[in-house]
């Protein structure tokens, strides 16, 4: 074969070659860049499964089948090591829940013992809070939330891709305390004045991480905290047991009512200088809208309100007593003690009225205004 043939051989094969290579690339490029079709169907899916399937391709193919809400598909040239990263990926995506629900209702839903309309109450989901859905029967669904595992009805329940949803607008940026005694600062210096302390455990929610450190709500003011002793996630609201909505032996009635009176509201908005219970209400505009139900009248602000009744100690503290919270020494909050360690109180405007631990933030007074 002559020269000039020959080079004209290999010049129509590399003309050949070309779009078959640019084709591969632009293959490799889309499955590198895939994401989730939440409207995928498990049927088409199964359809692609075959027996031969390895335990790892089952990880795989939990992924591709699972609606993640935002989270990424990774491709198939990824290692072992980035597939399990990726099922990680998914799990956080759906906020640790497998099986996602989310409470349909205006206040709370009632978690029974049995599925059953008469089934004893063990718990409450407020409004918007998350479950994890154990199984159903279409008409109630066995769920876990929190500390309360029982039966709620699906009616009031999202679950699917509705609460997957749902839960994208809901999740809040919290900051989880690692130290015993964490220092909140009016500002993102350690010169900065502390204005209290907050116990381990405790949970603020984060409005922004800047640097080392991360601005938070504590109730419904801006501060500081250092970076290093919290550690920020994503989370959902979860359920309420009824050991944590109920009181000590020998509380009196009136008490016990104030403060059932009290949980009518939870959940309901924080509106600065708010008074209504139920389109919004500041911390202090909440206390004497709930004392004035039962004719015990209050003054307007909470420094006020610290120098009505008796002044208690804390440790004292008594179910329908107020507790008062401040910068340093100087009263800004004020929260009502209902029994078992817990204060309910108006928060913050993303939380709005919530049951806190009393030590959620440093007390510095407490005051009677019901004798019994």
């Amino acid at each position: 074969m002559k020269r000039r043939e020959v080079l004209c051989l290999l010049m129509g094969c590399l003309l050949l070659l070309s779009p078959m290579q640019a084709k591969a690339n632009e293959l490799s490029d889309v499955l590198s860049s895939v994401t989730i079709d939440p409207m995928m169907t498990e049927q088409q899916n199964t359809e692609d499964m075959s027996d031969t399937d390895t335990e790892d391709e089952y990880v795989i193919q939990d992924i591709l089948t699972e609606p993640i809400g935002s989270g990424n598909i990774l491709g198939t040239t990824k290692t072992e090591q980035e597939y399990a990263q990726a099922y990680e990926k998914a799990k956080n995506a759906n906020w640790g829940y497998t099986n996602l629900g989310i409470a349909n209702v205006e206040n709370n839903l009632n978690i029974r013992a049995v599925a059953a309309e008469d089934g004893k109450l063990i718990g409450k989901l407020p409004k918007n809070a998350a479950c994890e859905v154990l199984d159903d029967d279409g008409t109630w669904a066995h769920i876990k939330s929190g500390n309360v595992e029982g039966y709620v009805s699906m009616e009031y329940l999202f679950t699917g891709i509705p609460a997957k949803r749902k839960a994208e607008e809901l999740a809040s940026t919290i900051a989880r305390v690692t130290t015993d005694s964490l220092k909140v600062r009016a500002e993102a210096s350690t010169e900065s004045a502390v204005i209290t302390l907050v116990p381990n455990g405790e949970e603020l929610e984060v409005v922004s991480v800047e640097g080392d450190w991360v601005r938070v709500y504590l109730d419904d003011e801006e501060v500081y905290v250092y970076a290093d002793y919290v550690e920020v996630s994503s989370e959902l609201a979860t359920a309420i047991t009824m050991t944590e909505l109920l009181y000590g032996q020998g509380v009196s009635d009136i008490r016990v009512d104030v403060c059932q009176y009290a949980k009518e509201f939870l959940g309901n908005p924080y509106v600065w200088g708010g008074t209504s219970l139920t389109n919004g209400a500041d911390c202090s505009g909440y206390v004497r809208g709930v004392f004035k139900n039962f004719g015990v009248n209050l003054p307007r602000t909470s420094r006020e309100q610290a120098n009505s009744g008796t002044t208690i100690k804390v440790a004292d503290a008594k179910p329908g007593d107020l507790i008062f919270y401040g910068n340093g020494k100087t009263i800004n909050h004020v929260a009502i003690y209902i029994g078992g360690g817990q204060v309910i109180h108006a928060s913050s405007p993303k939380t709005g009225i919530r049951i806190s631990n009393i030590s959620y933030r440093s007390p510095i007074k407490a005051v009677r205004v019901l004798y019994d």
